[in-house]
């Protein structure tokens, strides 16, 4: 048992069975371009996403042999993710966790230099829940998908509604136009993306092709249309980015214009966007061979381009559009939802519930 004191807490920790999960399941292989672990260096980054294809939490970073450390947890359907200045909020099949990283800065056991501990649990029911984040109040704010509507937690229900869209008529559990993605700007929700502007339930899935929006929250308008199937819209040095997932196009929002501008293909189905300084990362997965994926121009742009579709992350340089970096995965994941950096960490790890070592984890706060 090895001991972690700090000012502020101070935690006890068992190490051995911690690190027995900084191994790839055997049926799963993570492969990386050549520089990507000198970049992850130097950038003083690590990356955590989820896979709800498989139920698990991943964080990718770098052994202390500058190695790539990729630590996974089990968690029923994890989607949404997003960082908070000492942790993490993530949501399951039908609760949101918020994790908490135990260790101090500076600290560190094992070689890891960042413990996430799953310390407050919401049980929300099976909303769907997609993106995430949290305002400049410490709110958390989410999507939930089921209900077509922007949401926080409560203490006394399964979600407090926030914000619905214009053309949906009533808060119903119908999925009906697929709202995914939310983007803040100044602490506050300011984007949305939906599939199609549906108030029927399940009525989205005619709008895959060219249904897909932008929407304003404050203004309730719709930024741009004729997308196809948009996810994770995200704010960052002055423009609104997004992933226009049914053409397999990694671009921006030309608000003057009121159209989207590509910026770089990327070959898969994109879900989960992140930035770090001029550097987007972008979150792949092989479309499923069902009626939700089948049928898009992605579809047509692969073949034109030669291409097969891959899981797995690839960063590009928002100052020239290329690819510059890619982590791939090959094996038992084929899907990812999200994707957030970890600034300032190096070899991040958590705790789960599969195992009864969190029971050997205590913390005091002084």
């Amino acid at each position: 048992m090895a001991k972690n004191a700090s000012k502020t807490k101070e935690s006890t920790a068992a190490p051995a069975a911690a690190a027995a999960a900084d191994t790839p399941p055997r049926d799963l292989e993570i492969t990386t371009s050549r520089q990507f672990l000198a970049w992850l260096a130097e950038q003083k980054l690590s990356i955590a996403l989820t896979t709800y294809q498989i139920g698990k939490l991943f964080f990718l970073g770098l052994r202390g042999n500058a190695e790539l450390s990729a630590f996974e947890r089990s968690f029923n359907r994890c989607m949404g993710l997003c960082a908070t200045p000492n942790g993490l909020w993530m949501s399951s099949l039908y609760q949101v966790w918020r994790f908490e990283n135990l260790f101090a800065k500076g600290e560190t056991q094992d070689g890891y230099d960042a413990l996430y501990l799953p310390q407050v649990g919401y049980t929300t029911g099976d909303l769907d829940i997609h993106d995430m984040a949290v305002d400049a109040d410490g709110k958390l704010v989410f999507v939930n998908t089921l209900f077509g509507c922007l949401a926080t937690v409560s203490d006394t229900h399964s979600f407090k509604p926030l914000w619905r869209p214009p053309f949906i008529s009533k808060l119903a559990a119908e999925d009906r136009c697929h709202l995914n993605g939310l983007a803040m700007k100044d602490g506050r929700p300011a984007y949305v993306t939906a599939v199609g502007a549906s108030d029927v339930v399940d009525g989205w899935r005619e709008h895959r092709v060219g249904g897909g929006m932008v929407i304003d929250v404050a203004s309730s308008e719709t930024v741009v249309g004729g997308l196809s199937m948009p996810h994770s819209p995200r704010w960052h040095q002055g423009k609104l980015w997004l992933l226009n997932s049914g053409t397999g196009d990694f671009g921006y929002v030309d608000a003057k214009a009121g159209k989207f501008e590509p910026v770089t293909f990327c070959s898969g189905y994109m879900r989960g966007l992140a930035f770090h300084g001029d550097y987007a990362l972008v979150g792949l997965s092989r479309p499923r061979h069902n009626k939700t994926f089948s049928g898009l121009p992605l579809d047509d742009n692969l073949k034109a381009k030669g291409a097969e579709p891959r899981c797995g992350i690839q960063v590009i340089d928002l100052r020239s559009g290329d690819i510059v970096h890619w982590v791939r995965f090959e094996g038992m994941v084929e899907e990812l939802y999200d994707v957030v950096t970890l600034p300032g960490i190096r070899r991040p790890m958590a705790l789960g519930f599969k195992t009864d070592e969190i029971r050997r984890v205590l913390s005091i706060e002084e």
